[in-house]
């Protein structure tokens, strides 16, 4: 008998610390890229545009953290 592993469980914490859930699952890498993809955004937020990317990142990884 195979164990299912919970989704829901990464992608909660990934909700309240974006990586979190990639780190929970083992996914070293991923959460780094996500931890620098989120600092890049915060210094375009000066320009405007980095508030929309930050967005999509963290709805991004949340998804990942579920179905990865």
């Amino acid at each position: 008998m195979s164990y299912k592993r919970t989704h829901g469980v990464p992608a909660l914490f990934s909700f309240f610390i974006p990586g979190l859930g990639q780190l929970v699952k083992g996914h070293v890498l991923k959460a780094v890229g996500i931890w620098a993809a989120l600092l890049l955004s915060a210094f375009m937020s000066v320009i405007g545009i980095g508030f929309l990317i930050g967005f999509v990142v963290w709805i991004a990884q949340i998804y990942d953290a579920y179905n990865a």
